[in-house]
C-alpha cells in the first residue's frame, strides 16, 4: 500500500471513532511525509481523541511548523494543554486562535482505552 492509500484507511478508522488505530495507521505515514499538513492534523486529531495528551501535543507542534496560519490548529494546541493542566500556556495559543478568527470548540468526545493510557 502506498501513503495514501494508508492515509485513506487511517480516515476510515477515525470515521469509525477508533482513533488509536488511525494513530497507528497515521504514524508512520506522518515519519515518511513529514510536509504533509494534512496527514499531522488528522494524527494529531486522533492521539488528542484518545487521550494521548504527550503524542498530540508533539503532532500539533508539527502542524503549526507545516502550518502556522492554521488557526484551528492553536486552539487545538490550546485545548491539548489545557487537558495536561497547563492552563498559562494554553492561554498563548487561544489569544493567537482567537485573532484568526477561530472560536473556541465545544466540548470534544474523547474515547480512552487501556493501550494509551500509558501514554
Amino acid at each position: 500500500m502506498n501513503t495514501y492509500d494508508e492515509f485513506q484507511r487511517a480516515q476510515m478508522f477515525f470515521d469509525a471513532r477508533d482513533y488509536i488505530s488511525a494513530s497507528r495507521i497515521l504514524a508512520p505515514v506522518a515519519e515518511a511525509e513529514p510536509g504533509n499538513g494534512s496527514v499531522a492534523e488528522l494524527l494529531a486529531r486522533a492521539y488528542f481523541h484518545s487521550a494521548q495528551l504527550g503524542r498530540a501535543e508533539d503532532a500539533f507542534r508539527r502542524l503549526l511548523e507545516i502550518a502556522p496560519g492554521n488557526g484551528w490548529a492553536y486552539e487545538a494546541m490550546a485545548r491539548t494543554l489545557e487537558r495536561r493542566n497547563r492552563s498559562d500556556e494554553a492561554a498563548r495559543y487561544r489569544k493567537l486562535a482567537t485573532a484568526m478568527g477561530v472560536t473556541p470548540s465545544e466540548e470534544i468526545q474523547v474515547s480512552v482505552t487501556a493501550a494509551n493510557l500509558a501514554d
